[in-house]
């Protein structure tokens, strides 16, 4: 048996229907629009409505008659003056429209997805914090993390930015060891790629964790605001110093919180050994070192790898010399063991006469020296003296005559530095993206950071004497005859560097390279 079709009106009846129900859904969402401002305001008296109420059903029986009374004289007293109900009727429809605006709910918590990152911390936890003999564990399979996690921030990706941990009493929060697997084990769940900042307060048993932000590498060399004595080795985190100093970052000035080493007679750590990878910034640093030094004394340099990278202080005023090659670099460390021990004798036989000591002696001398390694190796296979036996006699005595000595070696080849070079020089910096083993055997310490994989030149940390080890970015300072070096860059290196034997003379740059004026970066005084 054949089928009838359905008649027109039941089959295009679905159709109409989605129709008209669209209609008049954009008809209700167009009335919705047209009429808000009413309904908020409907809203708002509503609301004011049931405020009075709720009011007037909470005082006291004896009051209400007073309470009724002002009320009804206030209403008179706005019905007497002039444009009374009209300003009565704009300031009950203004408050009702405040009252009945549509608030964003204020956040109390984590989402799903945060909770389920805090409960698997905590579960990770368990295994670190709790033991069998707990009557009450704080840490337990299926507990409460809200219990443990006190404060608890995250970013736009949902990863942790700060926690704040409560751990028992019991927990050997004074042994490295155990610190060291938690603070792991939190890098770990809460993301790896960020550095992050770990803070125990044994006190009250509770540990902090934070997100380090990435320090800045836009501040290039400039002039520093700092006093003779004083050498800016970079930047480090605002919250980790109590001195901001001006800087230029691009076109704008601002505030950097620098790591600033002090030198001199009364200086605890008078010379510097900085340490790195290839390419990590070392010779950046040493360099950034020189042209500040320039300022107020005089520049003896020894470069073991030959590269040249110091080519640009060859000649200049108060750069004594610029040795690369095994002959030069004995010759001219002789001669800086001999001036001090000029200066020594000079200081010594003014202080017996009653006197100052001589001006000659006061005038800074810094020796620095990049990779002495390479002169060990070179002078064994000739037979001569290792150049680092001549920094002994400045090691020792060079602090109370302004003798100030920078040593730059490679993890590679830092077991060939001597035991004088490594007993003398107590401020030491670290730069690479290096394990933190390698770090504290450098540093003495480990820092309080995680590790970090990548990470630019010139970043690392740096620790002075007994103090705290800190972030350490160093400003970009780079050979101006590098062919990759970047025009901002050079013209900044070049502003710094003293007049050569022409004050006339133009600058000797490499083929391909404009020459431009030098216009060095002007840096406001502290008042």
């Amino acid at each position: 048996m054949a089928r009838r079709p359905l008649p027109r009106i039941l089959s295009s009846g679905g159709a109409q229907i989605a129709r008209s129900r669209e209609i008049a859904r954009t008809a209700a969402d167009s009335a919705t629009d047209v009429l808000h401002p009413l309904i908020t305001v409907s809203r708002g008296l509503r609301k004011l409505a049931a405020t009075g109420r709720q009011k007037w059903a909470a005082t006291p029986r004896e009051r209400r008659g007073p309470t009724l009374f002002l009320v009804a004289a206030g209403v008179l007293v706005v019905a007497l003056i002039p444009y009374g109900p009209l300003i009565a009727l704009v300031t009950v429809m203004a408050a009702a429209a405040w009252k009945g605006r549509v608030r964003t709910p204020v956040r109390t918590g984590p989402d799903e997805a945060e909770a389920g990152r805090l409960k698997a911390l905590y579960e990770a936890l368990v295994p670190y914090f709790s033991v069998p003999e707990d009557p009450a564990p704080l840490y337990a399979h299926g507990g409460e993390w809200s219990k443990t996690f006190s404060e608890y921030e995250f970013d736009g990706n949902g990863r942790l930015t700060r926690l704040r941990v409560k751990y028992p009493a019991y927990f050997t929060d004074g042994e490295a060891a155990a610190r060291t697997r938690i603070e792991r084990l939190l890098h770990a769940k809460s993301g790896r790629g960020r550095e992050y900042l770990f803070t125990w307060d044994e006190e009250v048993n509770e540990l902090v964790m934070s997100v380090l932000p990435a320090l800045s590498t836009a501040i290039a060399a400039q002039r520093f605001v700092t006093v003779p004595g004083e050498t800016v080795l970079g930047f480090t985190d605002a919250d980790a110093v109590q001195r901001t100093v001006p800087v230029v970052i691009g076109d704008e000035i601002g505030q950097a919180p620098p790591v600033v080493w002090r030198t001199g007679p009364r200086s605890t750590e008078p010379h510097l050994l900085a340490v790195g990878e290839p390419g990590s910034g070392t010779t950046t640093l040493l360099r950034s070192i020189a042209l500040q030094a320039l300022q107020h004394g005089d520049v003896l340099v020894v470069e073991g790898s030959g590269t040249g990278e110091y080519a640009c202080l060859t000649g200049r005023a108060g750069v004594l010399t610029v040795e690369c090659g095994l002959a030069g670099a004995l010759a001219g460390l002789e001669w800086a063991a001999h001036e001090t021990e000029r200066r020594l004798i000079a200081a010594n036989r003014a202080r017996q006469a009653g006197q100052a000591a001589p001006d000659d002696t006061k005038r800074p001398l810094w020796i620095l020296v990049d990779r002495p390694s390479v002169f060990g190796h070179l002078a064994a296979a000739d037979g001569r003296m290792d150049p680092q036996e001549l920094l002994s006699v400045p090691l020792r005595h060079g602090r109370a005559v302004q003798v100030t000595v920078v040593v730059a070696e490679q993890f590679d080849s830092i077991g060939a530095l001597s035991e004088t070079v490594r007993t003398h020089t107590r401020a030491r910096v670290v730069l690479g993206g290096i394990g933190f083993p390698e770090v504290e055997s450098v540093l003495g310490v480990a820092p309080r950071t995680t590790p970090a994989t990548d990470v630019p030149p010139g970043r690392g940390y740096a620790r002075l004497g007994n103090g705290p080890v800190l972030r350490l970015q160093v400003p970009a300072t780079p050979d101006p005859f590098d062919h990759a070096t970047t025009e901002a860059h050079r013209q900044a290196v070049l502003a710094l560097l003293p007049p050569g034997p022409d004050d006339a003379a133009p600058v000797a740059l490499p083929p391909g390279i404009p020459a431009k004026p030098l216009t060095p970066p002007t840096v406001p005084a502290k008042p």
